[in-house]
Formats: C-alpha cells, structure tokens, sequence
C-alpha cells in the first residue's frame, strides 16, 4: 500500500478537463498532456528541494513557502482574500513556484521538444494545483502527527537556515518530504 506520487496527486487534482485543457495548449493528446505534466510537476518539486536545501536566501525563502502551506487555511492573513481559496490564489509558495517556472520551461522543453512557451502555459496552470496539493498533503501529515512548521522561526527573511532540514533533523525537513515525497518518478 504505497503513498501515491506527487505527480499522480497533482494529475487525480486537474482531472479529465484540465488535463484536456493542458492537451489543447501542447496540441496532443491526454496521454502525451499527462506525460508533459509528469515531466513538469517532477522538475518543479526537484528545483524546490534543491532550492530549499540551500543556505542562501532562495532556500531560506523557499523553507518559508512551506512552512507557509503547512498552516491552517484559516488562520491570520490566509482569510483575507476568501479563506483556502485566497491562500491558494497566492502567498509566497505562489511567489516561489513562479520563480522556478522559468528555468522549468526551459529544461522540460529540452527534454520534450514542446516549445518552452507552451511548458510556460502548463505550469501557468498547474501553479494553483500544486498550490492545492501541497496544502492537502501538509495537512495529512499534520493529522498524522508531523509537526506544522517543524520550529521554523516565524520571524522575518534574516532567521537563517531552517533547522531541522537534514536527513535526522525531523521538523521542517520532514514537512518538505511530507509535501514533495514522491516528487520524481
């Protein structure tokens, strides 16, 4: 009884119609828009773990993102804007998928052939998705027992590396593995 992937969540969460909105834009069929999606979802989750494994202000930004989807969607700021679907329509895990797309288009389009501004409208709308899988899976985990933000400081940009991100550290490395585990086929 295996967990599914992260791109099979992210594929189940589009459902038939984006994924044949996704077809249209690729112009291909499902199979191939399910391929390309794969591909995509694989080379976001992997720019974001390596992202956050760095101790420079990506990774710190990065670590916040998460520890961001990791909270309840409606407490504080996250109401302003709708409660889930305000949170999700933004944030800084918005902020930090869009940073990655660009280099994402770039090396899904190598790898696929599809040109990169097409690869740019599929992540376009896979943003929102991911944003609602990452939120489903963060919170599994919490009912699970895996703790919220795992002690990351609530404090400004400047807090430092995020403890707890090693391979022993539990906390917050934990939740990035709770939301991105099975990110690469």
């Amino acid at each position: 009884m295996s967990e599914p992937s992260l791109q099979d969540d992210v594929l189940q969460e589009l459902g038939d119609d984006k994924l044949t909105e996704i077809a249209g834009l690729l112009g291909t069929d499902t199979n191939g828009a399910r391929d390309t999606v794969t591909e995509t979802v694989g080379a976001m989750t992997g720019g974001l773990q390596e992202k956050a494994a760095a101790d420079d202000d990506d990774g710190v930004e990065v670590r916040q993102a998460f520890a961001e989807v990791a909270e309840p969607p409606l407490q504080g700021v996250s109401t302003l804007g709708g409660g889930l679907g305000g949170m999700l329509s933004g944030g800084m895990m918005a902020g930090v998928l869009a940073k990655v797309s660009k280099p994402v288009a770039s090396a899904v389009s190598k790898k696929t052939g599809i040109p990169a501004p097409a690869i740019s409208r599929v992540i376009e709308l896979l943003i929102p998705v991911l944003l609602a899988v990452f939120a489903k899976r963060a919170a599994s985990g919490k009912a699970a027992g895996t703790p919220a933000a795992g002690g990351a400081p609530a404090s400004g940009p400047g807090t430092g590396p995020a403890r707890g991100t090693g391979p022993e550290g539990g906390g917050l490395g934990d939740l990035l593995g709770q939301i991105l585990g099975g990110g690469r086929k």
